[in-house]
Formats: C-alpha cells, sequence, structure tokens
C-alpha cells in the first residue's frame, strides 16, 4: 500500500503590528521589520534594512537595527521621517512621536508625562473611531471629581473657587474645579443645604470598581503621575510611599490582589465611618500598583 505524502499545514497568518497596542516603539519597529520581511518573502523584492532606510531617506542602510538594538536614539525629526517610512497617516505619526517621547524619557516624572500624553491621544483616537462611547466617557468623574466629593468631609471646608483651587495646590484649573463641582450637583452626588447653603453630601458617586475598565484607566493614569510628583516634589513626612520586589507563585499573586482589595475596602469603611463623628484635615489619595516585572520562565519539554 502506497503512503501518502502529509499535506503540509497551512502557514500561519503573519498580520501587519497595530501602533496602538505597543507601549514600547523598539518593539513595535521590530514586529514591523519582522512582518516586511515575511511580507516579500515570496516576491522579487526582498526587503531589509536598506530597503527601510532608503524609504526613510536615511543614508545609514542600518540605522533602523541600531534603534531596534537600542543602540541609537530617534530625534524628532528622525521620528518623523520613520513614520513616513512606516506608512502612517498624519494621526498614526502624531501617536507614534508620543510612543518615542516616552521610550527614550529617561526622568522618571518626564517618562510618566509622556505616557500619560500618550494613553490621552489614544483614547481621542478610540473615540474618534467609535471603539469608545465619548458620551459614557464624559460622564465618568475626572479623578478631581472623587476628591472634591471627599472634601465635603475636611474642616473648615469653603466651596468656593478659588478656595478649592488653593486646596487642591494648583493641580487643576479653576474651569476643570467649577465644572467638576457642577457634574456632582446635577448628579445630586453633592447637594446644596437649603437651609444653612452649605455643600454637602448626597447621592454616593460610583466608586472605581464600578466603572468599566476602559473608563477607569485614565483616572488611574492621572492619580498615578499626581503620585510620582508627590514622590518627587512632596515632603516625606507628608506621605507613605513604598515599594516591595518579590517573587510569588500565581496562587500567591491571587491571594495577594484579594489580601489588597480587602484592606483598601477596609480603609474606606473605617474612614466613612469616621467622618460621620468628626470632620477630617485633608482629602489623601491611596495608590495601590501591583504588576510584574518580569515574564515567566518557558517551561522546557522533556527531550
Amino acid at each position: 500500500m502506497q503512503m501518502q505524502t502529509p499535506l503540509p499545514f497551512p502557514e500561519a497568518e503573519v498580520k501587519e503590528p497595530l501602533l496602538s497596542v505597543y507601549t514600547d516603539f523598539r518593539e513595535y519597529l521590530r514586529d514591523y521589520y519582522d512582518f516586511k520581511v515575511h511580507q516579500h518573502k515570496n516576491t522579487f523584492s526582498s526587503y531589509n534594512y536598506k530597503t527601510f532606510s532608503a524609504s526613510a531617506d536615511i543614508k545609514s542602510p542600518n540605522y533602523l537595527k541600531l534603534i531596534i538594538d537600542g543602540e541609537r536614539n530617534l530625534s524628532s525629526i528622525t521620528a518623523q521621517k520613520f513614520a513616513r517610512a512606516l506608512g502612517l497617516d498624519k494621526e498614526g505619526a502624531t501617536e507614534f512621536q508620543l510612543l518615542v517621547q516616552y521610550g527614550q524619557a529617561l526622568d522618571p516624572l518626564e517618562r510618566n508625562r509622556h505616557l500619560k500624553n500618550l494613553n490621552e491621544f489614544r483614547t481621542k483616537m478610540r473615540i474618534k473611531s467609535g471603539e469608545l462611547d465619548n458620551v459614557k466617557l464624559e460622564s465618568t468623574p475626572p479623578w478631581v471629581s472623587w476628591v472634591l466629593h471627599a472634601m465635603v468631609d475636611m474642616k473648615g471646608i469653603e466651596f468656593s473657587i478659588d478656595n478649592l483651587k488653593d486646596l487642591l495646590q494648583g493641580k487643576v484649573s479653576a474651569d476643570d474645579i467649577r465644572k467638576s463641582l457642577q457634574k456632582l450637583l446635577d448628579s445630586q452626588a453633592l447637594q446644596i443645604d437649603p437651609v444653612s447653603g452649605k455643600i454637602k453630601k448626597g447621592f454616593v458617586p460610583p466608586t472605581q470598581d464600578e466603572i468599566s475598565q476602559e473608563m477607569i484607566r485614565k483616572i488611574q493614569s492621572d492619580l498615578m503621575y499626581l503620585g510620582m510628583e508627590a514622590l518627587i516634589n512632596g515632603k516625606s513626612a507628608e506621605r507613605e510611599i513604598g515599594t516591595l520586589t518579590v517573587c510569588l507563585t500565581e496562587a500567591e499573586f491571587e491571594k495577594t490582589k484579594f489580601e489588597l482589595r480587602h484592606m483598601r475596602k477596609r480603609i474606606l469603611k473605617d474612614a466613612l465611618m469616621a467622618r460621620e463623628q468628626t470632620p477630617g484635615d485633608r482629602v489623601y489619595q491611596l495608590n495601590i500598583q501591583m504588576f510584574p516585572m518580569t515574564k515567566k520562565v518557558p517551561r522546557r519539554q522533556n527531550s
């Protein structure tokens, strides 16, 4: 009986990398180059580093490789040339520039500022494409709304715009304070007492856990950026910022996440109960971050 030659498996489709999912511009460039090489492998015209340099109008034939390997950085002008060689439109070129600025920044505060700008730009693009609902996004309270809601519990608080701006240490404009305060009043999260004329708490606004992950990302990034400012510019006696780098199993990681969430809810519950008895002195922000610093070691198959 004649044996039939097994049919080869169809080759996996290689898709062009999507810029909007990357946070490392060098990784994006590497994946783009690999995609173009694959795209041209069955054609008469091969694709190589020299091809990219020619399309970017750059004399050095291996310049892309030097950038990918981290041996060179991109200037603003060269990043524009790269964007053209990558076939990016005007908005894509802007996003690539922002990604490069974030990737090449060394100062932590500057790096966080560039990441914030990148996230805000990507949010605008997702709204424009219809991926995000702008109505829902606009209705989601910004970080200052949570602060204003908590400020009602402060001792001797006066809700004038100038006073609020001063108490917020100039971190937000008077116009943004006015808009956020009006939204809180419109939603009844804050109310004006008909007898005293003072602002009091109304309905409890949605917690960050009750807002979709897409909507909460911008708020969290803003608050983390403010945390970085507090680390660099704040007084050490007025903050408590610590770090812990530790190796965990997946089960230990899930257990730690559960404990951190429980701790956050307990602190909030205790604070709200205490504010029913006495007013507080100032509003604090508690950020809890836990994220992987490494990849998993690949499992080796038994030979």
